[in-house]
């Protein structure tokens, strides 16, 4: 049975088709030509061929020979990471599962995987975001190499995967599977994780308590099991179809996490140009695949920095979308999911309850998905709406789940958590910028106050222990946007600002800088744009302005005398930040795009060349 898609989600669709038609034909046009003349491993020459199999061992004769896939696999491993460290062993894996179809595979090249939740609210989280491309230019070094006619990608956290997959898109014209390794398992509950951090910033417990429970939340290999970016990459991977279908959030070293990994080395191998079921990568994102990313996006509540790395992977694809697509398609995607910080429950509980399985089916069911999409499994959209399993040490998919496990942590679409998907465009004489409401209470959704304004998260928090926001206030963080220092996420004010509002305060956030997924409790309107550096109007604010924030009215504005206003002088710009190899990317921040279309210096710079 077809379900009619519905209106709004067609009308966008639609748009973005319209919007895009001439980015989009100049990109399939470059992978026609990538897969007939560009990295092709039958045009190298011996001396060529020669270096790329030397070190190959038994695979050696196969990869000469030509005649058999060889599959480049990009990994993000190393070992200080919890969610990249399974990674290790995955090569050898990947090797031996290739050479039971008759294919061969190489490490084509790594990629840097940084963690926000080691950087946060340190120098080195201002290289965060611009690790990004930096991970997009990796990718595509990596496969250069003209070796390869399918690759894994082995990525799962914040910027990695979306720069994996800007990286592969240029590579369009080769079928690529994304592999994830899992969540770890369930440490300490998320209410009592939050709880010590407010009691921590209020100077209540010490940073031994604080430490011991963090390391009872994050205690082992794997991704972090609160559903941020990081989870939220891997739920559109699944809506994309990019992944073998329910391989996001199986644990790692599990047997059934083997057999999807497996399972995907056979079929990046069956779905090569030379057979009959080819699927390049570049034909699989396409217009639909991007606006059910989106959709799934609102649909479980994810990552708000997906606002911005969804335009940048759309744009690696040829494909214009812009907050005003994602704010419509909200108004209609109703929240089917509370997985914290929107919920009490992690990850692995949302896995249990029914997860992406139940999240497709559902929105497929009630024409919220795009079930046509060239995804990298057998038919379409529908594959991702069963739930691996092993019967026997046999990988199968059972059938699409009728109900959830869990309504607490999952609901229909006729009895959503909310009728919204939770992402509201705000727009005014400071800009345009997101805020996520599916955790924010609806009575704080318009918060009125004077501004208290700051030029980095330091500054407030030492504000904070004076004891200076006690107050209603909008604090606001400016010269936090990518030009700026490079787009920090600005987590570590989560905790105080939750304090302010639980003595009864008005709170709200206002920056050009980010907030992650784990924005929680505090409306935050975020990744305003333009940002302060260069002219944003963010830098004519001042002390004890009245500021409105309003995801009631989509409204974000200084109530301020428009002549006074406009007769203001822009603030003065911190000096550019000059250690912790900050400096090097001098060139990322002088060249970057705005927030809405990707913030990316290398998207910016491409586009300008064509």
């Amino acid at each position: 049975m077809t379900t009619e898609l519905h209106p709004t989600l067609a009308r966008v669709t639609n748009r973005i088709i319209e919007r895009s038609a001439r980015s989009r034909l100049r990109y399939l046009d470059l992978i026609e030509r990538g897969r007939d003349a560009g990295t092709n491993r039958q045009n190298l020459a011996c001396g060529n061929l020669a270096h790329g199999f030397a070190a190959s061992g038994e695979d050696k004769p196969a990869i000469r020979g030509g005649k058999s896939v060889n599959i480049g696999i990009v990994t993000a491993y190393n070992d200080m990471l919890s969610a990249h460290q399974p990674y290790g062993r995955y090569p050898e894996a990947i090797k031996l599962a290739a050479r039971e179809v008759g294919a061969t595979a190489q490490v084509a090249g790594g990629v840097p995987a940084m963690c926000d939740g080691v950087t946060q609210g340190l120098p080195g989280m201002e290289l965060s975001l611009f690790s990004r491309d930096t991970i997009a230019l990796s990718t595509a070094i990596a496969l250069s190499h003209a070796m390869f006619e399918g690759a894994l990608m082995l990525g799962i956290c914040d910027k990695i995967v979306p720069g994996l997959l800007m990286g592969a898109l240029r590579f369009g014209h080769l079928p690529v599977i994304f592999v994830p390794g899992g969540p770890m398992p369930t440490g300490i509950s998320n209410k009592e994780k939050q709880r010590v951090r407010q009691l921590y910033a209020e100077g209540k417990v010490g940073k031994d308590e604080l430490l011991e429970s963090e390391s009872a939340s994050y205690h082992s290999p794997g991704t972090c099991t609160f559903y941020g970016t990081a989870n939220s990459n891997q739920m559109m991977m699944e809506v994309m179809g990019l992944h073998m279908p329910g391989a996001a959030f199986i644990n790692p070293g599990t047997k059934l996490r083997g057999e999807l990994t497996r399972a995907a080395v056979h079929r990046v191998a069956a779905i090569g140009w030379d057979g009959d079921d080819y699927r390049p990568l570049g034909h699989c994102v396409d217009e639909k695949a991007i606006v059910n990313a989106a959709v799934g996006l609102l649909a479980t509540g994810g990552s708000t920095n997906h606002a911005i790395h969804l335009p940048a992977i759309a744009r690696a694809a040829g494909i214009c979308i812009d907050w005003t697509d994602l704010a419509e398609l909200s108004a209609v995607v109703p929240l089917l999911a509370r997985v914290y910080p929107n919920g009490a429950d992690d990850v692995n509980a949302f896995h249990a309850a029914g997860g992406m399985a139940w999240i497709i089916t559902e929105l497929l069911n009630n024409g919220l998905l795009h079930r046509d999409i060239l995804t990298v499994a057998r038919t379409d959209l529908a594959d991702y709406g069963r739930m691996p399993m092993l019967v026997d040490d046999a990988l199968v998919w059972d059938e699409p789940p009728t109900a959830p496990g869990n309504d607490t942590i999952l609901r229909p679409v006729s009895n959503p958590f909310s009728p919204d998907g939770g992402m509201r465009l705000l727009v005014g004489n400071l800009g345009r910028c997101v805020m996520k409401t599916s955790a924010v209470d609806p009575s704080r959704w318009t918060i009125e106050a004077p501004a208290r304004v700051f030029s980095d998260q330091d500054q407030v928090l030492a504000a904070f222990k004076a004891g200076e926001l006690d107050r209603d206030v909008i604090v606001v963080v400016r010269f936090q946007g990518p030009r700026a220092n490079g787009m920090p996420e600005l987590h570590k004010l989560t905790p105080s600002l939750g304090v302010l509002q639980d003595r009864g305060f008005k709170v709200a956030l206002v920056t050009d800088g980010r907030m992650s997924g784990a924005s929680g409790k505090v409306p935050a309107a975020i990744h305003l744009s333009p940002e302060a550096l260069g002219g944003g109007p963010l830098g004519k604010l001042r002390d004890g302005d009245l500021v409105r924030v309003s995801a009631d009215e989509g409204r974000l504005e200084a109530l301020v005398d428009v002549a006074e206003w406009d007769a203001r002088e822009l603030a003065e710009a911190p000096p550019p930040p000059f250690d912790t190899g900050r400096e090097l990317f001098a060139l990322f921040r002088h060249h970057s795009d705005l927030a809405e279309a990707g913030a990316s210096p290398i998207l910016a710079a491409m586009d300008a060349d064509t």
